[in-house]
């Protein structure tokens, strides 16, 4: 089809959550039983990263037997109709497995691990030495890089930079129609995203909240209050009135 509008997603842990992966926060949250100062901050690594790397070999290894859902799937389908890029805050693989082409991950990849010196603002965020490892653990006393430093998650720390923040500002900037499934909208910086979009851009929210979807609504966003799944069947229907 020529002139595919450009449809991009802001995902979250909420479109995983149907796959059985907890969701960031509340009630059967990953973090709700661990303290995130722990084991998602740079100062958690640096006083006990064996602790931090076991949580993250866990967390792995239970990715390993999930399988992508019909949200996610629905997305890979939706490529045969629209410029679909995912700007996800997820660091599994599952928009990747439902065959989702182009994905931007905010947040890092689970499945990589980057020796602990790279991939840093002096490096330019050099993808150089970032290795996919699948769903293997990782070691202490595993290193890499030009130093030979311990290999550590491929995952942005609360207090880290986001490095591909502004590429996914740059996509949202030239969307004609933005989804957002499965965020509540409350990790910044990536909560702030959806406020690039263009005048012209069509924007829908699918979540079950009803509170939060009153108040997109009122700023003139398309609401479905439902789960990822049945949420993103409504929304291929209705999106497909644009075709």
């Amino acid at each position: 089809m020529a002139n595919k509008k450009n449809l991009v997603v802001l995902s979250g842990s909420g479109i995983s959550a149907e796959s059985g992966i907890a969701t960031f926060r509340g009630g059967n949250g990953l973090w709700d039983n661990v303290p995130v100062e722990e084991i998602c901050t740079p100062e958690g690594w640096r006083r006990n990263p064996a602790k931090v790397q076991k949580f993250y070999n866990n967390l792995r290894l239970q990715m390993r037997d999930r399988q992508p859902n019909a949200a996610h799937t629905i997305l890979a389908e939706l490529e045969s109709d629209f410029n679909v890029c995912v700007v996800t805050q997820n660091v599994d693989n599952l928009h990747e497995r439902a065959g989702s082409s182009r994905v931007l991950h905010l947040h890092g990849e689970l499945t990589k691990v980057r020796p602990e010196d790279c991939y840093t603002e002096r490096d330019g965020y050099s993808m150089k030495y970032v290795q996919d490892i699948g769903y293997r653990a990782v070691e202490m006393g595993e290193t890499g890089g030009p130093h030979d430093r311990q290999l550590r998650p491929h995952i942005v720390w609360f207090g880290e930079a986001v490095p591909n923040l502004e590429k996914a500002a740059q996509l949202v900037s030239v969307a004609d129609i933005l989804v957002i499934v499965g965020t509540s909208l409350q990790v910044y910086p990536a909560a702030s995203l959806y406020h690039y979009a263009p005048a012209e851009c069509q924007i829908w929210l699918i979540d079950p909240d009803e509170r939060l979807g009153h108040q997109l609504e009122a700023a003139g966003i398309h609401v479905i209050t439902d789960v990822a799944t049945r949420g993103m069947a409504k929304f291929r229907e209705e999106v497909s009135k644009l075709l």
